[in-house]
């Protein structure tokens, strides 16, 4: 079992572990979680959420991204400067649209988040460009 410093399971889940979780997702969800999708910008649940929480995966519910994290990068998705913890984000080369970027995914589930770029605000200097549909959020009290 691989474990993250913030103390999550972070073990691959396997191919039918996943498909069984994606029983419940519907076409769009699966669209953006498992085939890479994008979701419009400025049409996500999550973009001007402004109240204290975690946001998770929406699949595997594993901790992606703290409310503390959170800005208004103006692009139309939900925007964060840092992960919940490093290791609960999974970094991949993506040269789909005839450009390099960075997309990241779930470690534990392999689903689609989005992409992170350079162009973020202190102190990290990066931008996670997520998908509302990709998360679901949990208020703190």
């Amino acid at each position: 079992m691989s474990v993250s410093a913030a103390g999550y399971d972070l073990t691959p889940l396997t191919r039918a572990e996943v498909e069984a979780r994606a029983e419940h997702l519907s076409e769009e969800e699966r669209r953006v979680l498992l085939d890479h999708g994008t979701e419009r910008p400025f049409c996500g649940t999550l973009l001007d959420n402004k109240k204290p929480g975690t946001y998770h995966c929406r699949l595997c519910d594993l901790p992606l991204f703290s409310s503390d994290s959170k800005f208004d990068s103006g692009t139309g998705w939900p925007s964060f400067f840092q992960p919940f913890d490093p290791e609960h984000i999974r970094y991949l080369e993506d040269s789909s649209l005839g450009m390099t970027r960075i997309e990241i995914r779930c470690p534990r589930c392999d689903s689609h988040l989005g992409h992170v770029f350079p162009d973020g605000p202190p102190p990290t200097g990066q931008r996670y460009c997520l998908n509302s549909i990709a998360m679901v959020f949990s208020e703190s009290n």
